[in-house]
């Protein structure tokens, strides 16, 4: 899909779509829990689809045809994975998955599609040997194709996390294994916290015990628990807003985005203060009884130095918002950004460069000079976040961004491009 993207300026309200983190965590424990779930707010959206696929491959029950999702989840039964679990290009749902299969006590094989195929579950692999876990891979350097097959047997191991998805997935399937097995988790490294602690606090609620230091630099979890089934309404994605919350201090902008849960756990929410310190002016509205997120930056946006590494997702966007403010910005600390569906930094860097942007690459980031963009023709490289900024920043462009591969965007925000043109003026 080739899509135009032309100058204007944004104004009205939005609502952007459900939590990507938080529903592939709901669908997971939704999945091996007793009984059945009620998933309100689900996110309809490719990756979201991979990971329903996932799990029903796992043998969870999975009715997606209303609004609400219903699942009715495997509890402690024995299970046999019915066919290759392709996670297309999920790597959450990849990730996740994966320990959860290593439960079984027969082979479950992983696939993915091309972008997959390139990202490493080496160090979540390794972990899961340590752990007793069978392991084959197709390729030495650890990314799918491979397989893996109980008995978890529990043991120390150590694991440095450069995604929070490695974490994640032991936490989620530890307290699964069998009763009597103990997991101790040494982690001394961890990027991407804050979805590390969203993950604790889906284990909380399901009042599942997880004994960790402050510092997340160790984790014990028992075997013999269970989930529970449970009805629960997902909250706005603030990484899909995080577009908007950019295109909405360009260009004499202004958006009301609703849905958004100030008070959730999801790491992007840092990019509302990170945009403040650049000069976004940010208030609470209400319209007609509903809560909205106001945003705009009437003076325009000012230089800043912002740390990345908790919040890898939002490179690409503010990389667009960077182009346009005054002085110099610094995105770093994010050298993760270099291991997701695309290498954002190099792809970021190179895509605005056709547009006139002024950009060093770091080993860990990006160092952008604000001035003008023009126009022309780019590619999102099959990435839905490259996909997404890159109309963003045609906003404050002189003439239109032509993007090829834009349908990368369904991926997260099937109705990116509809819910944009609905604003733009």
């Amino acid at each position: 899909m080739v899509y135009e993207a032309r100058p204007g300026k944004l104004a009205g309200k939005v609502r952007v779509p459900a939590s990507k983190s938080h529903t592939i965590r709901a669908l997971l424990i939704a999945s091996f829990a007793e009984g059945r779930s009620v998933i309100h707010n689900p996110l309809h959206s490719d990756d979201a689809a991979s990971c329903v696929r996932a799990c029903r491959i796992l043998g969870a029950t999975i009715d997606t045809s209303g609004s609400s999702w219903l699942v009715e989840g495997l509890g402690g039964r024995e299970w046999v994975a019915e066919d290759v679990i392709d996670t297309g290009n999920s790597g959450t749902t990849l990730y996740l998955t994966t320990s959860l299969a290593a439960l079984g006590k027969r082979w479950t094989f992983f696939t993915g599609d091309h972008q997959i195929r390139r990202r490493t579950a080496a160090n979540l692999l390794g972990a899961l040997q340590g752990l007793g876990i069978e392991v084959v891979v197709a390729r030495e350097n650890g990314c799918a194709p491979y397989a893996v097959r109980g008995p978890w047997k529990g043991g120390s191991i150590s694991i440095e996390c450069p995604t929070s998805q490695y974490l994640s997935s032991l936490l989620i399937a530890a307290p699964l294994a069998p009763a009597g097995v103990v997991t101790d988790i040494e982690v001394p490294l961890l990027y991407e916290r804050p979805y590390a602690e969203m993950t604790l606090k889906w284990l909380e609620d399901q009042h599942v015990a997880v004994d960790y230091t402050q510092d997340f630099g160790h984790f014990r979890i028992s075997g013999g628990q269970t989930y529970r089934a449970f009805e629960r309404t997902i909250p706005a994605d603030w990484s899909s807003a995080t577009f908007f919350l950019v295109g909405a201090c360009l260009n004499g902008s202004s958006v009301a985005i609703e849905g958004l849960d100030l008070n959730d756990f999801q790491g992007d929410k840092a990019v509302l203060g990170m945009l403040q310190t650049m000069g976004a002016q940010v208030s609470r509205e209400y319209f007609e009884g509903v809560p909205y997120v106001l945003i705009h930056a009437p003076q325009g946006l000012r230089g800043a130095e912002l740390d990345l590494n908790a919040t890898p997702d939002a490179l690409p966007a503010l990389a667009v918002a960077a182009c346009y403010a005054e002085g110099q910005t610094r995105l770093v600390n994010v050298p993760q950004a270099r291991l997701k569906e695309t290498d954002r930094i190099a792809v970021m860097a190179a895509e605005l460069t056709k547009l006139g942007a002024r950009i060093e690459e770091l080993p860990d980031g990006l160092v952008i000079e604000g001035g003008q963009l023009r126009g022309g023709e780019v590619s999102s490289h099959h990435d839905h976040r490259v996909a997404m900024s890159l109309a963003i920043a045609a906003l404050g462009a002189d003439s239109p961004v032509i993007i090829h591969d834009a349908e990368a965007a369904s991926v997260t925000f099937p109705d990116f491009f509809k819910t944009l043109e609905s604003i733009r003026r």
